[in-house]
């Protein structure tokens, strides 16, 4: 009975959260090393979009699940030499929010930690005569990779049940090398971080 008086109790209290939001994928790409040269590699900058769906149970933390598309190419270069193939990612990821202000409060800023996992998906054909081919090559493969979120932002409520989020995450991600495959004896060395500030909007419920 203590449980069940404690739930009914808790209940009131939860709120929902359902938001979307664009922003700026910036990479910090890595290098490959093989025996024909160094090339950098990684992925393009470009725009990315964002939907969340949250649960603020407590008063200063919340829990969320977000998905994030980043249109970015897959590429390589070295000098003036350049290879790049159409792709883009995918981003699933849980997220605890420590937020600095009590639920209620009109400005909410907030650090956010979670994991997940990213699609990397490339939508050309291999090119046969790609250029840097002897340093590593870009495959028409498609590649989750293990994810690490982390970040912060601000929440503003606007209206009762609108807010408007400003933050910024660091999308952290081991290479992905059956995207983007070294050369025999070649080696990629970094993790790809994805910097992406982001504006959004989100619906209490």
């Amino acid at each position: 009975m203590w449980v069940l008086s404690c739930f009914a109790m808790a209940t009131p209290a939860q709120q929902w959260e359902i938001g979307a939001g664009a922003g700026y994928g910036i990479y910090r790409n890595v290098s490959v090393d093989a025996p024909a040269g160094v090339a950098t590699a990684g992925v393009r900058n470009r725009f990315a979009i964002t939907a969340v769906f949250g649960e603020d149970l407590y008063r200063y933390v919340s829990g969320e699940f977000r998905y994030t598309y980043q249109d970015g190419d897959p590429f390589l270069q070295s000098g003036s030499v350049k290879a790049n193939v159409q792709g883009q990612s995918h981003a699933f990821n849980y997220d605890l929010l420590f937020h600095t202000r009590a639920r209620g409060a009109r400005l909410r800023p907030f650090f956010a930690a979670g994991i997940g996992a990213k699609l990397f998906r490339v939508t050309d054909p291999e090119n046969p005569n790609q250029a840097l081919s002897d340093i590593a090559r870009l495959r028409a493969n498609d590649e989750f990779r293990p994810l690490v979120t982390a970040g912060g932002g601000v929440k503003l409520r606007m209206a009762r049940n609108l807010l408007l989020r400003l933050e910024f995450l660091d999308y952290i991600t081991p290479f992905p090398k059956k995207v983007i495959q070294p050369a025999p004896l070649g080696t990629a060395r970094g993790i790809l971080h994805q910097f992406t500030p982001m504006i959004g909007l989100s619906m209490v419920l």
